[in-house]
């Protein structure tokens, strides 16, 4: 569950001591219980019970990737995490409706099913809920998806937008944003200093360029605009 300082080594002392037997039993560990560990001591207890505290709040992107369903990773998690919000609506979503997240698909749909059909899995779930972790409640995008499957790169600064809030702004509307130029992106975004390499390719491959007006353009419409 992404916690700092817990390496294996730890993991290891921890189930060898009866302590953990998933990554569920880390959450009601006590301070008691760390301070009979072999070479713990006050700090030592005290940070990891501080880390695992903290890892109580995560971005449902990052819980997702981590559970460890096969062919999950970060992009598709993010998708979901944009169409569904929580992670109690993706266990209850049916495969059909997981297979239309756009970046997930079939496999994936099928992958995340099994995976909370499995009696383990499901209780390791219930047990972080339990324990008080939040699985990372994200805001839906009620916007309009008219960039979907729609695949937006952005180099350089633009005015009024972070590289995180542009990137938002494309995803937000049901598009990509990666970090790379290819033959599939739809436009390339470009605002002052942008990245030579991505622009020569763009140029290359024909990919439509656009300013920050054609940018605001595309975010309202889903539309290159008009040359």
């Amino acid at each position: 569950m992404d916690i700092e300082g817990l390496g294996d080594s730890t993991v290891q002392q921890l189930s060898d001591a009866g302590l953990v037997s998933d990554p569920g039993d880390l959450y009601s560990l006590t301070r008691e219980q760390l301070l009979t560990l072999d070479k713990w001591g006050d700090t030592k207890a005290d940070n990891l019970l501080a880390a695992i505290e903290g890892s109580k709040q995560r971005p449902l992107p990052k819980v997702l990737t981590a559970l460890g369903c096969k062919g999950l990773g970060p992009a598709a998690s993010d998708a979901l995490s944009r169409a569904f919000g929580t992670l109690g609506a993706i266990r209850a979503a049916s495969e059909a409706d997981l297979a239309t997240t756009d970046g997930v698909g079939p496999t994936i749909a099928a992958a995340i099913v099994r995976w909370f059909a499995v009696p383990a899995n499901r209780d390791f779930v219930d047990k972080l809920e339990r324990a008080g972790v939040e699985f990372g409640l994200v805001e839906v995008s009620r916007l309009s998806q008219h960039l979907a499957g729609k695949a937006v790169v952005v180099t350089g600064a633009l005015d009024g937008y972070t590289r995180e809030s542009a990137e938002a702004a494309i995803k937000d509307r049901g598009g990509k944003s990666p970090g790379s130029v290819s033959a599939k992106t739809f436009a390339l975004v470009v605002g002052a200093d942008p990245g030579a390499s991505k622009l020569a390719k763009a140029h290359d491959l024909g990919v439509p360029i656009l300013d920050l007006a054609g940018f605001e353009h595309l975010l309202a419409t889903g539309e290159l605009p008009a040359v």
